[in-house]
C-alpha cells in the first residue's frame, strides 16, 4: 500500500508554530512511549474495557464522546491546543489511545466506515500509515481543496469542497470494504492515489498525495 508520489522531497515536517509538538514528543519519550513518523500505536492483545476508555477520555476533557466525536474533535483542534500527553492512533478497526502514564484504551470504529486523514502537499511531506490525531502535521494548513473518492466500480463516494485543518489534514469517512481512487484538487493542481478500506492493515493516513 505504499505508493510514493513522483518528485517527493525527503520526508520532513513544517516547523512554523510547532513548538508545542516538540515539547509533546519530548514528554512522551520520557514517559517511555516510542514515537516514529506519525506515532502509530500497537494495541494491547486484550484491549481495555469501555469504563477504562471513558476514564482516559475524561482525563483529557473528552468525556461522553463516542469514537467519531473524539476523532473529529481532536483532528479539528488547533495545533497549539492539542494535548501534549496523549497519543491517538486512528486504525481501521479502532481508535487507540495512550497517555504519558502508560494507560491505553481502544474505542471500536463504526462497522460500516473508516476514518481516513489526508495531507495533500506540494513540497514537504512525511511517511505515515496510521494517522495520529495529536502529532501528525501536513504542509498545507487552511487551504481550500476539492476531495473526490471514486470506487473502482465507478461509484462516487465523496465529492466535496473542504478546507484543510490547522494540522494540514482533511478527514473523511469512507465506506468499508472498498477499493477506490482518491483525488485532491487545489488552485489548479491535482494529485491522485489509490485508497483501500478492505483490511485492518490499510492505512488511515495519506501523506503521499502530491499536488502537481
Amino acid at each position: 500500500m505504499n505508493h510514493t508520489a513522483p518528485h517527493t522531497l525527503p520526508a520532513s515536517s513544517p516547523s512554523t508554530g510547532r513548538g508545542k509538538l516538540s515539547a509533546a514528543l519530548a514528554a512522551l519519550a520520557v514517559a517511555g512511549i516510542a514515537l516514529a513518523g506519525c506515532a502509530a500505536l500497537t494495541p494491547t492483545a486484550d484491549g481495555d474495557s469501555m469504563a477504562a476508555a471513558q476514564e482516559l477520555l475524561a482525563s483529557h476533557d473528552l468525556a461522553g464522546l463516542d469514537v467519531e466525536e473524539v476523532i473529529e474533535r481532536l483532528d479539528a483542534m488547533p495545533v497549539t491546543d492539542r494535548p501534549d500527553d496523549l497519543l491517538a492512533s486512528v486504525q481501521p478497526d479502532a481508535l487507540v489511545l495512550r497517555d504519558e502514564n502508560g494507560r491505553e484504551s481502544r474505542l471500536p470504529m463504526p462497522e460500516d466506515s473508516v476514518y481516513v486523514s489526508i495531507a495533500p502537499f506540494r513540497e514537504q511531506t512525511h511517511e505515515c500509515h496510521f494517522h495520529s490525531l495529536t502529532t501528525c502535521l501536513g504542509e498545507l494548513s487552511d487551504t481550500e481543496v476539492r476531495v473526490i473518492v471514486t470506487a473502482d466500480d465507478g461509484t462516487g463516494l465523496v465529492d466535496e469542497k473542504r478546507r484543510t485543518q490547522d494540522n494540514g489534514f482533511i478527514g473523511i469517512w469512507v465506506p468499508r470494504d472498498v477499493d477506490a481512487t482518491l483525488t485532491i484538487e487545489s488552485e489548479g493542481l491535482t494529485g491522485t492515489v489509490p485508497l483501500s478500506t478492505t483490511s485492518p492493515d490499510d492505512r488511515t493516513c495519506i501523506t503521499d498525495l502530491q499536488l502537481l
